[in-house]
Parts: structure tokens; C-alpha cells; sequence
């Protein structure tokens, strides 16, 4: 399987930048797919916020097993890690605001005893390529001012936004890192689209899907493309092919593999969470509301 690797010289610049203006912020809102909450942190940012307040936000939590962002929520929160989960659309400012509010009590109340009321609370937002950043932004903002794809790439430089009342939002271009240590993370990145299409054989990532649905999704992925029994049991290179001729692509596995993908990226298989929390934690960690 291929390795999948992508790394442009305007990340490496927007990750410098990101370290310049950790100075200048209050707080970090760095947001993760909810569908792949791990897989969608870059290890440099995390690297970079040393000791600065940092929210983790599950953006797409409507894309994503709801009962799979709760689990991770509570996971995050009972490792210390302040996490919110939103859909982008619905009510998201008031979520974060909430828990910028939280996180920062010690700091506000500080500055409220030395008589400063007026002051606004700068946020710096980071994340991977396509996590729905701009689309989580104009939503806070009510204004279409950050550029929105369903490509990564899309914003390519650094902006302030004034959200609400008390928010000034700092608008950062996608970074991913140069090297997945873990070639699963590449496939999970590039099934959800984090990744240019170009950069990957989409066979690899359908086989990958088609693996991850028989074992979480079955009932969707058997019903979606009529498959028997036995095409279910079969060989995922099999599998596959069953998808690519009821397609009616024949033995154009290639036609069959991008159709598959964008069925899964179009919400056609249902929603699902490609990242497992890890067990001991989920276990013992208490019930989380991801609107809380």
C-alpha cells in the first residue's frame, strides 16, 4: 500500500506563524474531526502550545457516531483536556464560548479585579486541511468571510474575525505534518477528504473503507450496494469488485473504488467515527453531553 505524504511549503510557513502568534492569544480552539478525533491532531501543533490554554473542538459531530463523541469527550476531558463537540451550524458560538469562558474563569476574573471589562478574549483556531474550520468561523462570525471548500486547502492565510460580544478569532490556514508515522492515519485522512485526492490510489482507501464498514457498518455498506452474503464474507478486494459491477462499472475497480469513497464522504453509508477511544479510558470515564 502506498505511502501517503503531503507537506507544501505554505504549511510549513503557516506553522511558523502559528508559533509566532501563540504570544499574542488568550486561548487555543483546535479543532479535530469528530469522525477521527486523534487522527485529525497534528503532532507540531500540539508540540507548539506548550503551556497555552487550548480547547479541543469536534467539528462535524453530526457526521460523526454520536455515541463515539460522547466516548471521546470523555476521554479528553478526563485527561485534563477541556473538549467541546459541534456541527458548525447549530448554536457552535454560544458551545465555545461557553467553555472559553470556562477555562479562561481564573484569567477573566483577574482582569475584571483590576477594573478591565472591555477587553476582548483572542482566540487562535488551528487544525488539519478540511476539518471545517471556515465553515465553523462564518457561522461564529454571521458573516461568509473565511473561504469555504469541500477541498483541504483552502485558506491560505491568517485573518482576525470578530465573533459575538467579547471574541476576536484568529483565522489560520490548515497545516498537516510531513511524515504519518502510522500509515492508518493517511487512510483515514484520506477517506474524509483531509488529503487532495491527487495524492492517493483510491483503491488503497476503498479497500481500507470497505474493511472498517464490514466491522462498524455492515448493515449500511450490504444494503447501500444490494451485496449478498456472500459478497459480504468474501475477500475485501472482492468486495470491491461486487461494489464496481453493480455499479455498473464493470471491471473498472478504479470507477468503483472513487464511487465508494464519495458515497461514504456524501453520508450515504450513515454516519461513523473511524477513530477508537482507548478502552481503559472509556471504561472508567463518566457520561459527557457533546452540547454541553
Amino acid at each position: 500500500m502506498a505511502i501517503i505524504q503531503w507537506y507544501p511549503g505554505h504549511m510549513a510557513k503557516a506553522l511558523r506563524q502559528a508559533k509566532e502568534n501563540l504570544k499574542t492569544v488568550d486561548i487555543v480552539l483546535e479543532l479535530v474531526d469528530a469522525r477521527l478525533p486523534e487522527s485529525s491532531r497534528n503532532p507540531e501543533l500540539k508540540s507548539i502550545l506548550e503551556n497555552k490554554p487550548a480547547i479541543i473542538v469536534l467539528t462535524k459531530m453530526d457526521l460523526a457516531d454520536p455515541k463515539q463523541t460522547k466516548k471521546w469527550l470523555n476521554y479528553y476531558e478526563t485527561s485534563g483536556q477541556p473538549a467541546v463537540a459541534v456541527n458548525s451550524t447549530n448554536g457552535s458560538l454560544k458551545v465555545i464560548e461557553k467553555k472559553i469562558n470556562t477555562v479562561l474563569a481564573d484569567k477573566l476574573a483577574k482582569r475584571a479585579e483590576k477594573g478591565i471589562q472591555s477587553k476582548k478574549i483572542s482566540v487562535m483556531c488551528i487544525g488539519i486541511p478540511n476539518v471545517g474550520k471556515s465553515t465553523l468561523l462564518n457561522h461564529m462570525v454571521k458573516k461568509n468571510v473565511a473561504s469555504v471548500g469541500d477541498k483541504p486547502g483552502v485558506t491560505k492565510k491568517q485573518q482576525w474575525l470578530k465573533a459575538g460580544k467579547n471574541l476576536q478569532l484568529l483565522d489560520t490556514p490548515g497545516i498537516l505534518w510531513p511524515k504519518f508515522e502510522d500509515p492508518l492515519v493517511g487512510q483515514k485522512l484520506a477517506l474524509t477528504g483531509a488529503i487532495k485526492d491527487q495524492l492517493f490510489h483510491d483503491d488503497d482507501i476503498a479497500l481500507y473503507a470497505i474493511e472498517f464498514f464490514k466491522e462498524n457498518g455492515a448493515p449500511y455498506l450490504q444494503k447501500r450496494y444490494s451485496l449478498t452474503e456472500n459478497e459480504m464474507s468474501a475477500s475485501d478486494v472482492d468486495t470491491l469488485l461486487a461494489i464496481t459491477k453493480k455499479a455498473g462499472f464493470r471491471d473498472d475497480y478504479e470507477r468503483g473504488a472513487q464511487r465508494l469513497i464519495q458515497d461514504i464522504r456524501n453520508q450515504k453509508l450513515g454516519r461513523y467515527t473511524l477513530d477508537t477511544v482507548p478502552q481503559t479510558i472509556a471504561s472508567d470515564s463518566k457520561k459527557a453531553d457533546p452540547n454541553e
